[in-house]
């Protein structure tokens, strides 16, 4: 029998390295890992809302040229394209998996504070001269801030391998107009927005520690699904793909391929 086709979408500022560790635990599937428009490898776009982003990946998606509906799963940013997707385009996918989803806006969020002067901070980034703005948008200094304030982790060794993935791979991004762009979308919009809309089996895997957003707008968002199932992994917060991924890759393969 073939393998299953598993799409794994990454959040904002990351690449597809961000994903690797979930994807090798997925052994039993055939799993494609991309970079997003304005990323690394990715695509270059006119402009870098949520349209183009779903347009993006319905294109990338035809290109596989799959014989069977492929399962598509995003994390955090990619929870927000992966869901208006899945509302847009429900026969073209399988089933939904979203792995700690943004479930509520940005700005409202425990984090609210800190999202407004990220506003603040990339709006600065695009009025600056190409190799300023670029020098100022990867700080090494302002990435590390991220990474401590996600990492939940009291394993020395743990914390330190997700601050260096973070330094390398955080900042390949393509340009000041991608990453201040691809911000003002992922503040703009949340999984709520598209969540009565989705008809595709749902998985929400979330962490209970996560302060993008809290358990219990999690259990709000599961609600608005007319389908939907939510896990939640203790002791763990927004970063479940590099803290632990093994359990996120089981409780995938539990949600497609039940014991």
């Amino acid at each position: 029998m073939a393998k299953k086709t598993i799409i794994l979408i990454h959040g904002f500022r990351g690449t597809h390295h961000g994903l690797q560790l979930i994807a090798k635990h997925l052994t039993n599937f055939h799993v494609i890992v991309p970079d997003l428009p304005g990323y690394a490898g990715g695509e270059a776009l006119e402009t870098y809302d949520l349209a183009s982003y779903v347009s993006w990946l319905h294109r990338f998606i035809k290109a596989q040229k799959l014989s069977k509906p492929p399962i598509l799963l995003g994390h955090s940013f990619g929870s927000i394209v992966s869901a208006s997707y899945a509302a847009q385009y429900p026969k073209t996918i399988e089933s939904l998996i979203l792995v700690n989803p943004i479930g509520a806006p940005a700005l409202e969020g425990p984090r609210g504070l800190l999202s407004q002067l990220a506003v603040f901070y990339y709006w600065v980034g695009t009025k600056l001269p190409a190799k300023m703005a670029h020098q100022w948008l990867a700080s090494p200094a302002i990435v590390m801030v991220m990474s401590q304030t996600m990492a939940k982790t009291k394993d020395k060794k743990l914390r330190s391998f997700i601050h260096k993935e973070h330094l390398q791979h955080f900042s390949q991004f393509h340009d000041a107009k991608s990453v201040a762009e691809g911000f003002q979308t992922s503040i703009s919009n949340n999984v709520r927005d598209f969540a009565p809309k989705i008809t595709t089996n749902t998985l929400l895997i979330v962490g209970d520690k996560d302060d993008i957003t809290p358990l219990s707008k999690q259990q709000e968002l599961q609600a608005l699904f007319p389908k939907a199932e939510l896990k939640v992994i203790t002791g763990v917060g927004h970063l479940t793909h590099y803290e632990t991924p093994d359990q996120v890759a089981g409780l995938i393969q539990d949600f497609i391929t039940p014991r």
